[in-house]
């Protein structure tokens, strides 16, 4: 007697869909699915913490992948075997049901026991790998402080100290030691929060008044990016950073300029006939969500950080010297911090070396001078619902088109 009388057309499709969804397992959504190397890939790991949680997952695969297999093929196998193959197979009466083998049974509990077990032992390795930077490392460990904020990252050090100042604070652009433990101290100011660098280490929430922590290492210099991945307002999909991994000689060279005032470009004489005066140009329309990430720096993007460091060429010191004075009138400095030129604000970004990041709000756009006056002239439809955005409203902020290059001026010389 049959175990079943499916019909033949429902094995027929049962096997379709089960080859089908293998296939759709196997290559994914892209033809280039086997490099999986894309900015925010955890297959392509860069670090020794990432490493070690794709390891996990790797073991997590093939099991699981080895169970697939079995229990799809037995199901193949019944569902081919037993099928209904006459239409009188088809209206015949279902034959008496069993109800199981103890001995087949118990199988397969001790099967998912063993399973979990192989899963269980290196998730446990790796919970305590991660937890914290090894013992044997701990003497070369460099700290950080990430504070979460509706929409953006601050970055502190607190190893360097600047007299007057407090401890240095970038915003949005995490730069650090390769080939060196990172301990990031990770804070919530408002939401809940989550800091994940998917090439150099997992998640981790940043909790309001709870602290937290995870570390992380670069293998060798280069450009990762990060994100928010915990729900935490409307602009949650568009908080983003970067971390920049240097060399030792570059990363000091970077923490010696980062520690100096802000860069002062003096302004023309006013009896300086031959000086060059202030041009403006127009802002272009912007679609909806048009994106603000040149395909030349996604190609290069440490590249493109490293040249930012420098001054632009052409500057035009009178249209920075006006940008400066707007900067103040304007009430960024309510916001803002530029150390060195006055501007104390605490609850947007640090801009004191503005000029230096390769992207602006919070990894959204390309830090050039488009995209900051783009950035400049409408903060909400880059990133929906920011404070600086309600604060043009709340201030009754208007900038004219000569008004906002000159700021961009400005804003680009901060280097």
């Amino acid at each position: 007697m049959r175990l079943s009388t499916l019909p033949s057309s429902f094995a027929r499709w049962g096997l379709a869909g089960l080859a089908l969804g293998t296939l759709a397992l196997l290559s994914g959504c892209d033809y280039n699915w086997w490099r999986m190397d894309g900015h925010q890939s955890t297959i392509k790991v860069a670090g020794p913490v990432a490493r070690s949680q794709l390891e996990v997952f790797y073991v997590t695969c093939w099991v699981t992948l080895v169970i697939f297999i079995l229990v799809g093929g037995v199901l193949a196998y019944a569902t081919w075997k037993f099928r209904a193959r006459t239409a009188a197979e088809e209206k015949a009466v279902p034959p008496e049901q069993g109800h199981g083998n103890p001995l087949i049974e118990v199988g397969l509990i001790g099967a998912s026991v063993l399973a979990l077990v192989i899963i269980a032992i290196p998730t446990l390795k790796g919970i305590f790998y991660t937890y914290d930077v090894p013992e044997d490392r701990k003497a070369d460990l460099y700290e950080i402080t990430a504070t979460g904020y509706q929409w953006w990252f601050k970055f502190e050090y607190p190893s360097e100290q600047i007299a007057g100042a407090g401890a240095l604070t970038t915003g949005n652009e995490l730069v650090i030691p390769a080939n060196r433990p990172v301990r990031i101290n990770v804070r919530g100011a408002d939401v809940i929060h989550s800091f994940w660098v998917p090439k150099l280490a997992g998640k981790v929430d940043m909790i309001p008044n709870r602290a937290n922590f995870l570390w992380l290492e670069a293998d060798q210099p280069g450009y990762y990016w990060g994100q928010c991945a915990e729900y935490c307002g409307d602009s949650h999909a568009v908080m983003r950073f970067r971390v920049v991994a240097l060399g030792p000689k570059d990363f000091n060279d970077w923490l010696s300029q980062q520690t100096a005032p802000a860069r002062n470009v003096a302004a023309p004489k006013l009896a300086d006939s031959n000086a060059p005066k202030a041009q403006f140009a127009a802002l272009r329309t912007f679609k909806q969500n048009e994106t603000g990430i040149s395909d030349k720096f996604d190609v290069a993007p440490l590249d493109a950080w490293k040249a930012k460091q420098f001054p632009e060429k052409g500057e035009n010191p009178a249209l920075i010297a006006q940008g400066k004075a707007l900067f103040s009138t304007k009430a960024c400095v309510s916001c803002h911090e530029v150390r060195g030129h006055g501007a104390v604000g605490i609850s947007g970004p640090n801009l004191t070396h503005i000029g230096a990041r390769s992207t602006l709000a919070a990894g959204v756009i390309e830090n050039n001078p488009e995209q900051l006056q783009r950035w400049i002239h409408n903060p909400g439809a880059v990133k929906p619902g920011n404070k600086m955005a309600k604060g043009y409203v709340d201030n009754n902020i208007k900038l004219t088109a000569e008004d906002e290059v000159a700021l961009v001026a400005y804003l680009q010389s901060l280097k």
